[in-house]
């Protein structure tokens, strides 16, 4: 079912996202803000909407440390889904997820009548997560607040409940929970259709 990752086939496709993301990042806080706007991804109402921010909204983030985490996720979850699956369908996988995330977050957005515009890998990564959990689910996840280790399938159904509660009740604002959640249904939907399937 997977294709086994060569390791003579190149630079990893998670490490080019990581590489993507902070040469971004640096443009961000290099010249004008404005300039890579277009880039993000801005709810259908507000008129700035364009197809191609499905994907380019993930390569763009809004501070240091939400760089930093969605990048720290994207090596540790994300690197050795790719040397169990292959470049591509771990890039299908990941853009898939971006894309869900993205799709989830405009469906989301119809209800606001000012709209809004999303940033960040984050929705990838919750697919990434997901992933992560169901192949290897007794692999131990060391947290960084608290610092506790916690086995990864339990950590998919913490984040997941958490993001679906933050996302309903609204505690959390500012925050696009509802792109999370998209990143997570959207991966396992395509996981679903790649033969998975529940163990007892």
């Amino acid at each position: 079912m997977y294709q086994r990752f060569n390791a003579h086939s190149g630079t990893p496709i998670s490490l080019i996202v990581i590489g993507i993301c902070v040469a971004v990042f640096v443009l961000q806080n290099m010249g004008n803000p404005n300039l890579l706007s277009p880039l993000a991804l801005w709810s259908v109402q507000t008129g700035f909407f364009y197809p191609w921010q499905l994907i380019t909204y993930g390569f763009l983030h809004g501070s240091l440390t939400h760089l930093f985490f969605n990048m720290l996720a994207v090596y540790m979850f994300g690197l050795p889904l790719e040397m169990g699956w292959g470049k591509q369908r771990f890039a299908l996988y990941f853009i898939t997820c971006l894309v869900g995330a993205g799709i989830t977050q405009l469906v989301v957005g119809l209800g606001d009548p000012v709209g809004g515009v999303t940033i960040g890998a984050s929705g990838a990564v919750f697919g990434l997560l997901l992933a992560y959990g169901l192949r290897y689910p007794n692999n131990t996840i060391m947290l960084l607040i608290p610092p506790v280790p916690i086995k990864a399938k339990y950590f998919v159904w913490i984040f997941g409940l958490l993001e679906l509660y933050l996302g309903i009740s609204g505690q959390v604002p500012g925050i696009a929970h509802f792109a999370h959640l998209g990143g997570l249904l959207f991966g396992f939907i395509l996981l679903w259709q790649w033969g998975w399937r529940p163990r007892r």
